[in-house]
């Protein structure tokens, strides 16, 4: 179990770097604090050094954050902390970064997350009590995370069945560590308090529809499947969201 001290969170600016470029992203830490905590926690502790976006689905979401490469095949699986408060007050747009969790449970997002491809309010702030929004991908960042989505996916077992590959085109050939598309590493690169003011996060005016209204009923089912393993490593991995 992966140990987080204790950090307070600031509206902190992170720069997540890849091998296919870098964009930043403004974290809305004075919406989503507990998200926001969470996620710099295992930003300080270098648990995305080497992640992997693991799975790809078009004109949906990029998701990352549980299986880490350090050097060889099987991947490893992240080491998890406890799992944090859903906070589901801002909206699935087009280039917010969210939680994943599991199904039934609004409240067990760890360590993944995904970014919006496109506006998936509709679906996404009522799924399983809302899917938290804990930052926006700021300039022209979201050219990255597009080329990211637009590789080719390929179905590499349960674990697996999106995932994204680059310079990879026979199904049948092994994969290695070249194909796979990495986050070298996220970096703090601004943690002053109310960095990008500018920024107007769209809110989640849905979640008020569902009774107790911020996730505090029962969830309702997802779909991404429980992800076992498939070519990389068996384990158990977060749910995301059906499209």
């Amino acid at each position: 179990m992966l140990t987080l001290s204790t950090w307070s969170a600031q509206a902190t600016v992170v720069e997540v770097q890849t091998v296919m470029g870098n964009f930043q992203v403004n974290l809305y830490d004075s919406k989503t604090p507990k998200t926001v905590e969470n996620f710099l926690g295992y930003v300080k502790s270098g648990a995305y050094f080497n992640n992997v976006v693991h799975r790809s689905m078009d004109d949906f979401i990029i998701q990352a954050g549980g299986y880490q490469f350090d050097g060889e095949l099987p991947l490893n699986e992240l080491s998890k902390a406890a799992s944090v408060v859903n906070e589901p007050k801002l909206s699935n747009v087009r280039g917010t970064i969210a939680m994943a969790k599991l199904a039934n449970d609004p409240n067990s997002a760890t360590s993944e997350w995904f970014i919006n491809l496109k506006d998936n309010s509709a679906n996404l702030d009522l799924q399983n009590h809302g899917f938290t929004v804990f930052g926006q991908v700021l300039g022209n960042g979201m050219q990255v995370v597009d080329a990211i989505a637009a590789l080719q996916t390929f179905d590499k077992g349960p674990a697996f069945r999106n995932i994204p590959l680059r310079n990879y085109s026979d199904a049948s050939q092994d994969v290695n560590g070249e194909n796979l598309v990495l986050i070298t590493d996220i970096v703090i690169v601004d943690a002053t308090v109310n960095t990008h003011p500018e920024l107007n996060p769209v809110p989640n005016t849905l979640i008020n529809k569902l009774p107790g209204s911020e996730g505090s009923g029962s969830g309702g089912s997802l779909g991404f499947g429980v992800l076992l393993v498939g070519m990389l490593v068996a384990c158990r991995r977060r749910f995301s969201a059906k499209s």
